[in-house]
């Protein structure tokens, strides 16, 4: 009873949602609750609904709608890829789920864009659009931020970035996310609550962003 209230009391808090959330995970954090990424989804279409509810498009355009959610996961290995893709793939039965790991891309499912990204470094992601420049031909004096952008697996700029378990951040999306909110929760990733997560979406309104101004 006691959360429920608590979490009636933050999502009335909440008026302004980041668009685009990144979570990075750990092996062990995948390990300990491999489900949780499904939930979380689950949690960002129901939280659209009910704002979408109580602010109209109308009056309020895109700035209280999640639009899309990203997990990326340090490299596992095929037994640990093996074990946790069937919970990785319930995603897609409440999301629109894209799922890279090793140089296989599924997508399957409907709604919310959700990227899961298993093994993915940006300092690999910056690679290979190097790679792929060099291979096209493309001259020095021709290649500008746009001309990398668009050679990027992952083109969006997260609005915040969360890492649970006061563990370290991974280079992903070192490009997308360098004027990214960050928010370290202390709370580890297999006790990681929808209030938890509401409590992040409360902590992101508060900031005033200036996108490296």
């Amino acid at each position: 009873m006691f959360y429920w209230l608590y979490e009636r009391m933050l999502l009335s808090q909440v008026q302004l949602l980041p668009r685009h959330i990144c979570f990075m995970l750990s092996s062990a954090d995948l390990a300990a609750d491999s489900e949780k990424c499904a939930r979380v989804a689950g949690w960002c279409t129901e939280i659209n609904a009910i704002l979408a509810r109580s602010h109209p498009p109308a009056d309020s355009g895109d700035r209280t709608a999640i639009k899309s959610l990203t997990f990326h996961v340090n490299p596992l290995s095929e037994e640990e890829v093996a074990r946790c893709l069937p919970a990785i793939k319930k995603i897609a039965e409440v999301a629109r789920l894209v799922l890279h790991y090793g140089d296989k891309e599924e997508v399957m499912g409907s709604g919310l864009p959700v990227v899961v990204a298993i093994g993915k470094s940006g300092r690999e992601e910056i690679t290979d659009c190097i790679k792929k420049l060099a291979k096209n031909g493309v001259s020095p004096e021709d290649i500008d931020e746009k001309t990398l952008e668009s050679c990027l697996t992952f083109r969006y700029d997260p609005d915040i970035v969360v890492k649970t378990g006061g563990d370290h951040l991974t280079d992903f999306l070192i490009w997308q996310s360098v004027y990214s909110e960050l928010f370290f929760s202390d709370v580890n990733w297999k006790y990681f609550r929808r209030v938890d997560f509401l409590r992040v979406l409360r902590d992101y309104q508060s900031r005033i962003r200036r996108f490296g101004k």
